[in-house]
């Protein structure tokens, strides 16, 4: 698979699902937890159903030939300030290790952010891991800029 000029982006199926997951299981960084144990499948079952069901939200996958080789998840956020236009947010962007550096990340980035002015959105924003070097100079290069601190806050 040297070509990657057939692939093409889609809205993610539940039989896309195994694939999505086991693209965050094998990220070192992520520290999310993920796992492809059997256990843990319905819990991901149950997120994908709320994203499924959601108007403003949208999990998308990546895909050459039968294998999944990326994914990223959007949202569409409306708040007050701008005033009241939508912004799009682009999580869990993810292209498999094997793949990286062939373009399926610019792909995927140029459709949210298709995707985010067909719904008349002011921006498209994104957070990403501090020790993502390579990555925070990929958003750049695609004309992200850096404007604000992030903060979490882990839940039990």
């Amino acid at each position: 698979m040297d070509s990657t000029t057939d692939f093409d982006i889609r809205r993610a199926e539940l039989t896309d699902l195994p694939h999505v997951i086991a693209l965050f299981a094998a990220d070192p960084v992520g520290g999310h937890g993920d796992t492809t144990e059997p256990e843990a499948f319905d819990e991901y079952l149950a997120a994908f159903a709320r994203i499924e069901a959601s108007p403003l939200q949208s999990l998308y996958v990546a895909r050459l030939g039968d294998q999944v080789v990326g994914t990223f998840q959007t949202t569409l956020l409306t708040s007050l300030p701008g005033p009241g236009k939508p912004r799009l947010l682009v999580e869990a962007v993810q292209t498999r290790q094997d793949m990286r550096g062939r373009g399926i990340g610019e792909r995927m980035m140029r459709h949210a952010i298709d995707r985010a002015r067909e719904a008349g959105a002011a921006k498209v924003q994104l957070a990403s891991n501090a020790t993502r070097a390579a990555a925070h100079r990929f958003y750049e290069r695609l004309g992200f800029v850096r404007s604000h601190f992030g903060f979490h806050m882990p839940l039990k």
